[in-house]
């Protein structure tokens, strides 16, 4: 039997943010039932270009603010998203992505330090330099890693997990699903907390250990 449990975000999402613990203690609660986590790469905002206008930053920010509210997750707000930041997530997307084809088991840790670097430090990761940097943090080296992120290779294969969520339907993220035997199961589109999850996941695994 194949199975696995699909994590479909964007490092830059804040709603994934938000999510981490919750994702953190779901995947470990599938780990130790042996099933192992992929990574997919939604595409958030991309392909812009353009520095965010003062209206867009303003929104994006109380939209922080709710996730805050709703799951308790610190933000750094004094001094985000600064004057010429171009909000594009597909390079920290890439990163995942170049990660995942080089140590599936460092992409999730690789996720946590763009999500940490980006909310709580204010960091640019959306910068090459600064996406190289977390990746050796995380335990990829530097050169092999820069070399993977700026591939062809890679290129096309964030932007077929693009193109796999939109042909899914997936509007929003995090989205949760269990695969086994190529059928999908929907645990959730959007933040819901762990003690919502967690039993969830325990009878899809139930259901799935029995078939």
């Amino acid at each position: 039997m194949h199975a696995r449990l699909l994590y479909v975000m964007d490092p830059m999402c804040s709603w994934c943010w938000g999510f981490s613990p919750v994702a953190q203690a779901l995947v470990e609660q599938a780990k130790a039932a042996g099933l192992p986590l992929h990574l997919v790469v939604g595409g958030l905002r991309t392909g812009s270009g353009a520095a965010l206008e003062p209206n867009t930053r303003r929104y994006i920010l109380e939209h922080w603010q709710a996730v805050h509210d709703t799951t308790g997750q610190a933000f750094q707000f004094e001094g985000a998203l600064p004057d010429g930041f171009v909000y594009d997530t597909e390079p920290a997307c890439r990163a995942i992505v170049a990660a995942r084809s080089l140590a599936p088991d460092i992409a999730w840790k690789l996720v946590k330090e763009i999500q940490h670097a980006f909310y709580l430090e204010g960091r640019d990761v959306t910068k090459a330099s600064v996406l190289a940097e977390l990746a050796e943090k995380a335990g990829l080296p530097r050169i092999e890693f820069a070399d993977a992120f700026d591939s062809a290779e890679q290129h096309a294969a964030t932007a077929s997990d693009f193109s796999w969520v939109q042909d899914l339907g997936i509007a929003g993220f995090p989205t949760l699903l269990a695969e086994r035997n190529g059928q999908l199961a929907l645990l959730t589109n959007g933040y819901q907390p762990l003690e919502a999850l967690a039993p969830m996941l325990s009878r899809w695994l139930e259901r799935a250990a029995s078939a």
